[in-house]
């Protein structure tokens, strides 16, 4: 499985931005998905995550603000980003679980500056 996202880029603190990340590969064997972050010399955090069935999770920073989606054929997801913070800037990570492997796609840096 590959994971390809993009949608970063540099906003203003209120302003939106959305996150892609689309699979490729074995992207039947997916289970869920999900959105990490990680700032400048911070550890990487769990953003949001999706299930196959439609099952959310996020992180009670980003909770109202932020929200996880998958596409139609399930090898896609998408993180809107709404009410942007500078404590969001961080490069954002996409992931996919099989049953038996955690993969990751290459970051996309997101700065929330005036």
């Amino acid at each position: 499985v590959q994971l390809q996202a993009s949608g970063g880029g540099l906003v203003q603190p209120g302003g939106s931005l959305r996150l892609s990340c689309a699979a490729s590969g074995n992207a039947v064997s997916i289970n869920a998905m999900g959105w990490y972050r990680q700032a400048p010399g911070k550890q990487r955090e769990l953003v949001a995550t999706i299930t196959s069935g439609g099952s959310t999770h996020y992180a009670d920073s980003v909770k109202g603000r932020f929200t996880i989606s998958r596409g139609n054929a399930k090898n896609t997801v998408y993180l809107q980003m709404n009410s942007l913070k500078p404590e969001d800037t961080a490069v954002y990570y996409c992931n996919a679980d099989t049953t038996s492997v955690r993969y990751w796609g290459k970051g996309t840096l997101v700065t929330v500056s005036s």
